[in-house]
């Protein structure tokens, strides 16, 4: 009777609500978004300046350039603040930066994409969703991505039926936690106010991704926030730079980090949950 009660429980309560970034985590985007980026601040610097694979993790490791336009303009500034210009005496178009990226990532037609969006390696399978489905977990993504980005991949390329998203459009840019809270709300399952919350995982690749999670525990420490780590393809190229990224996560408040997404099987979605509450308990 005991375990016919738990099981019945298992089945009402969720063990955690999962939440995924996208760029990173279910798509690489070393051969887009970042080419896109490195090709834009190319442009914009005269051809003086490309920045490296290291250069761009450098940035985002700084927490604040989640957003790739945004990204792709700092570089140019930086590039041409060590040529000792200032940026008062810069005469960039933030549109015209938006324009010449997305020619490059969405293709020179914005109704009809052609370009290194259509060249994107997924990272997990459909299957994987419908593993969580099957065990009553709730799943939704939060993303920095625009929205037409984020549904390309997760509808087009996934086949995903109206996916929970929160995409840039919809709220602050990471690591203001707005948009991963309304995701969340979106998702919590009706269950009795004497229960506690729903314990949340958010997956994702980049510090920004890691402090969200940190900044959602400030501003409702009621819920148990557990970020996951995804080393992106472009760091596993080496063993060395993989253990420092990682590392780098870790700082960020990852509370473990794997190699892909489908390594958070269910058993480990339960144990994570599990850790945190007897964790908080203490």
């Amino acid at each position: 009777m005991e375990a016919q009660l738990l099981t019945q429980q298992n089945q009402a309560f969720p063990p955690a609500i999962v939440i995924f970034d996208i760029d990173g985590v279910i798509r690489d985007v070393g051969g887009s978004y970042r080419r896109a980026l490195a090709d834009t601040v190319e442009q914009f610097t005269q051809s003086a300046y490309r920045p490296s694979t290291t250069d761009i993790d450098v940035l985002k490791a700084e927490g604040r350039w989640n957003n790739d336009w945004e990204g792709s303009q700092e570089l140019i500034y930086r590039h041409f603040e060590g040529q000792g210009v200032a940026r008062s005496h810069l005469n960039l178009n933030y549109d015209d930066i938006i324009a010449f990226f997305q020619s490059r990532y969405r293709g020179p037609d914005p109704h009809y994409w052609t370009g290194y969006i259509c060249q994107e390696p997924l990272l997990l399978s459909a299957d994987y969703f419908e593993q969580l489905t099957q065990a009553g977990i709730p799943w939704g993504f939060f993303s920095g991505a625009t929205r037409g980005s984020a549904l390309y991949v997760l509808e087009k390329r996934l086949g995903l039926r109206s996916p929970i998203l929160i995409a840039m459009e919809d709220a602050p840019g990471k690591p203001d936690p707005t948009g991963l809270l309304e995701v969340v709300q979106q998702l919590e399952p009706p269950q009795p106010e004497t229960e506690p919350l729903t314990p949340t995982i958010y997956l994702g690749d980049t510090v920004a991704d890691l402090q969200t999670v940190v900044n959602a525990s400030e501003v409702n420490p009621s819920r148990q926030w557990i970020g996951v780590g995804i080393l992106p393809p472009h760091t596993q190229t080496s063993a060395e730079y993989a253990a420092a990224y990682a590392v780098t996560l870790q700082e960020a408040g990852a509370a473990i980090v794997l190699n892909n997404v489908q390594q958070l099987t269910l058993e480990k979605i339960k144990s994570l949950a599990l850790l945190k509450i007897s964790s908080a308990e203490k």
